[in-house]
């Protein structure tokens, strides 16, 4: 697999059909979630990919209109010296969905197969142990009757060293480069070459992995999430029904005076003057 950008790259998506498609399918996607809590359904989504490949803004839209006591999002930290010498795969275990929930992983076990292995943050047996071991897990999951859907996010350097640069220069988003997401530029074949190993043992016919080509973050979005709709089996769940009740009559209570309270200041009062 390569993560160079493929000949006949479609133009960028327009706004204003993105908007109204990504609409349209986060519609859908609040039906999908009713329909695994009403069913009691358990789905995992997997996110992986390049650093600036578009997880994290993906997650989001598709989290956005979620009930996020149904839909939570699981990235964890690095971990403590205790989890660290338990069995790797138990502390993502534990986010694991109960019946009627659905969890995103950003980033997930696969962290051992991509940047422990280039970075050196794991040995060659524990790399090795992770290849044989996550085949056996994942088909655990989904024997047990999770829905599992892993989706690896595929950029092209070019536009990858782009994101880089534009965080590198916004305030509100230079917290998202790291030393770390800086040195996967000059580490890039050792990271290709580590993803294409872990495909090797890892797309599985119970778990494969779906590419998602993100050089077009819209168009990446887009695709991730009917993709998504199209693998699972939801069907429409009609709502309770509900009225607003009549506002019962007035019985003679007093709002205290305004004075009595503190108010935010009026910021926005002040602008364009």
């Amino acid at each position: 697999m390569s993560d160079e950008k493929s000949p006949g790259t479609p133009a960028k998506l327009p706004r204003s059909l993105y908007e109204r498609e990504l609409y349209r399918l986060q519609t859908e996607l609040v039906k999908l979630q009713e329909w695994v809590r009403a069913e009691g359904a358990r789905l995992v989504v997997v996110f992986e990919g390049r650093d600036a490949a578009g997880k994290g803004s993906t997650i989001k839209r598709v989290t956005e209109h979620l009930n996020p006591r149904v839909a939570r999002i699981a990235a964890l930290p690095r971990p403590t010296e205790r989890e660290r010498g338990q069995w790797y795969f138990q502390r993502y275990v534990e986010h694991l969905p109960a019946p009627g929930e659905m969890v995103l992983f950003d980033r997930s076990w696969y962290n051992r197969a991509g940047v422990e292995r280039v970075m050196g943050f794991c040995t060659m047996d524990e790399h090795q142990r992770f290849l044989h071991q996550c085949p056996i897990f994942e088909r655990m999951l989904v024997e047990d009757g999770i829905l599992l859907r892993k989706y690896w996010f595929s950029v092209s350097d070019a536009v990858q060293e782009e994101r880089f640069r534009r965080r590198l220069q916004d305030p509100t988003r230079r917290w998202k480069l790291s030393p770390m997401d800086l040195e996967s530029i000059t580490r890039w074949e050792a990271y290709s070459r580590a993803k294409d190993e872990m495909f090797v043992h890892t797309d599985i016919s119970e778990a494969p992995w779906y590419v998602v080509e993100s050089d077009d973050k819209r168009r990446a979005r887009l695709n991730m999430i009917a993709h998504l709709l199209s693998t699972v089996p939801y069907e429409t769940v009609d709502p309770p029904v509900m009225e607003l009740p009549p506002r019962p009559a007035a019985t003679g209570y007093q709002r205290p005076p305004r004075d009595l309270q503190t108010y935010v200041p009026d910021h926005a009062s002040q602008l364009g003057k």
